[in-house]
């Protein structure tokens, strides 16, 4: 497979670019995230989302502690070539790490943000420490 189509990305100095990942069917922006070059070839290849952990300095395949993999739907690229959008099916329903089905699960609400959105499952569920 070429891969030619990733130099057409405009890569920050660090070698990343955003990624907005959107739930297909109801186009409900899930999460916010960072890909390098083998993040973006990885989720082409693959069929899920790989992203690059800018706190762990790592390839991160979304769900592989939680189990929520990110089936991509389709990978587009925005007008000036800087942003990814990920159209993907969130499996079990949850995108955020706080157990909530999308990371943008805040509001501002009269100068104070406030959870809008319920916790579905408590994160300690979703991330048990092996012992």
């Amino acid at each position: 497979m070429s891969v030619a189509w990733l130099d057409e990305i405009r890569w920050t100095q660090d070698g990343l670019c955003p990624v907005i990942a959107q739930q297909t069917g109801n186009g409900k922006v899930m999460m916010f995230a960072w890909m390098n070059h083998e993040a973006l070839a990885l989720t082409a290849k693959e069929g899920y989302a790989v992203y690059w952990s800018r706190s762990r300095g790592k390839l991160w395949r979304k769900g592989e502690e939680s189990g929520h993999r990110q089936k991509v739907v389709s990978i587009r690229v925005d007008c000036d070539e800087d942003v990814i959008l990920l159209e993907i099916e969130q499996e079990g329903g949850i995108a955020c790490h706080t157990g909530r089905e999308s990371c943008f699960y805040r509001q501002l609400v009269d100068g104070q943000w406030q959870a809008v959105e319920p916790v579905l499952k408590n994160a300690d569920e979703i991330y048990k420490k092996n012992e």
